[in-house]
């Protein structure tokens, strides 16, 4: 009896599980029995390993094969098992050494002739793996670019069993072809906040949003620049620090979307679906694997949603608890994962279903009824999480006419940069960074505006303008104000301007 093992990474979510790989080879009748919750695709990996061995040259072991994942209690996905699998029962045949696989993670999927192909979620798995103290891993030549983004773990790309073989015995591997970083990164997107015409309201909005982490709503007819507006705010936030990135990429990674990329990203992620997307490609999900959804992808970014009020029932509805906590929860029968998505939300909405009620609304055929059951189709709860709201009228004669161009991102991100140190300095110790994540019994002992700003919001308060979120809400851009403007504590002003931006839609809802 011949008994091996070998070590790889079952992920599950963003996290994951050291699995051993156990392969028993004894006398019998020839059988391969593969035990410990595997899927359909794992279930299917006796024929790949087998074919892959005997095409790289190697003996198949022609009696009772049994191979063991542990722990049996949790459930095995993907096709990331081929390799392990196949190095344990080379290790368990005597054609590998235990002491060549020591410390050391195998993930990869084998094709018929023994090449190793790439799986999704290398980078969270290698993450994991030198989390759990593993310090080596072998993985496909293709997910290497990926992999190298972990700089602390030895990594050993091969392009087939066979190559990775010879290294295992002698210490040799081919070497990979050189990857040009300027083919991997994405096109230069040139987007500037200097393009924008005119829109000061709109700008301003944007810099109170990119400084204090602020939701924002524009309404406007169409051709008024809220898409332009909203695929720019991400030249203004702050670049992506080395652990958000990391993060960031992961997240990538496990979609399916970081195959080939040699660099953790710096800018923040700009998402913007389409209106007609599911709840689930919203929120991720899926039967055998759940996958990161939309909202996940824009995590430390920006999802933007143009036809808001077009969304099938429940799609926006599905963003309030990652709206309120940072994170979304998916329960599936497998199990309950949960995605970090912590995101700028920016909705955009045409004033009516002809969209063309603008100015006085002379070219508009809507009925005021239609108006307001057209935004209607915005729930209340998902309006009173939108801190900034902003009507988007057309740019005027003189300001189409001007030859200079407004502030470009640059300046505005300068200020932005100022306001969040302001933020982080004032909340160092405190567990968060931005204004808009002050938690409410904060609000009301510590970080309260001055008196007379806070007896401005109760007046508002009484007179039922106001629900307890959205009196916190309005503290927190008006703190984000006052960094902007250099105030030490929100005045009346702030407060006042915090209350314009909440209640700018009024002529669309009365």
């Amino acid at each position: 009896m011949a008994i091996a093992s070998v070590s790889s990474i079952s992920l599950f979510g963003l996290s994951g599980d050291a699995v051993r790989i156990e392969a028993d080879i004894s006398d019998g009748i020839p059988s391969y029995i593969l035990l410990g919750l595997p899927d359909a695709a794992l279930s299917e990996s006796k024929d790949r390993v087998r074919s892959a061995i005997i095409n790289s040259g190697e003996p198949w072991p022609n009696r009772r094969v049994t191979v063991s994942l542990s722990p049996a209690w949790l459930p095995k996905s993907g096709s990331g098992f081929d390799l392990p699998i196949a190095i344990a029962l080379l290790v368990a045949q005597g054609a590998l050494s235990d002491s060549a696989i020591a410390e050391m993670i195998f993930l990869a999927e084998l094709g018929l002739n023994g090449e190793l192909r790439p799986v999704r979620g290398i980078l969270p798995a290698l993450l994991a793996a030198r989390k759990l103290g593993f310090t080596k891993a072998c993985i496909a030549g293709a997910s290497y670019s990926e992999a190298s983004l972990v700089t602390d773990m030895e990594i050993i790309p091969a392009l087939n069993l066979h190559e990775l073989l010879d290294f295992l015995r002698n210490g040799v591997i081919c070497e990979l072809p050189k990857v040009n970083p300027k083919e991997l990164q994405p096109a230069d997107r040139n987007l500037d906040l200097a393009d924008v015409v005119g829109q000061a309201q709109a700008r301003r909005a944007m810099e109170i949003a990119a400084a204090g982490g602020h939701h924002l709503l524009f309404i406007g007819p169409p051709g008024t620049g809220k898409t332009m507006l909203a695929e720019r705010l991400p030249s203004i936030m702050p670049q992506l620090d080395p652990d958000a990135a990391l993060e960031v990429a992961a997240i990538s990674s496990i979609a399916g979307k970081l195959l080939g990329a040699n660099q953790l990203p710096t800018s923040p992620p700009f998402l913007a679906p389409h209106h007609s997307a599911t709840a689930v490609s919203m929120v991720g999900g899926g039967a055998h694997y759940i996958k990161p959804g939309i909202c996940s992808l824009a995590h430390h970014g920006v999802l933007f949603i143009d036809e808001a009020p077009e969304c099938s029932a429940g799609v926006l509805d599905s963003l309030r608890q990652p709206l309120e906590s940072g994170k979304v929860s998916i329960s599936r029968a497998i199990g309950n994962v949960t995605y970090p998505a912590d995101f700028l939300l920016i909705l955009a909405a045409n004033p009516c279903p002809c969209g063309r009620y603008s100015g006085r609304g002379r070219s508009c055929s809507c009925s005021s009824l239609q108006i307001r059951r057209y935004l209607q189709r915005l729930s209340g709860p998902i309006l009173d999480r939108i801190d900034v709201r902003v009507v988007v009228e057309s740019p005027s004669r003189l300001e189409m006419a001007r030859v200079e161009l407004g502030e470009d991102s640059l300046t505005v991100r300068t200020r932005v940069l100022e306001a969040r140190q302001k933020s982080a300095v004032r909340f160092r110790g405190l567990g968060w960074t931005l204004n808009s994540q002050i938690p409410p019994r904060e609000l009301r002992e510590k970080y309260c505006a001055e008196k007379s700003a806070m007896n401005f919001l109760y007046q508002v308060l009484d007179r039922e303008e106001l629900s307890a979120r959205g009196f916190h809400k309005i503290i927190r851009v008006a703190w984000t104000i006052a960094d902007l403007e250099g105030h030490q504590r929100p005045t009346l002003s702030d407060v006042q301007s915090a209350l314009e931006f909440r209640q700018s839609l009024g002529e669309f809802t009365a």
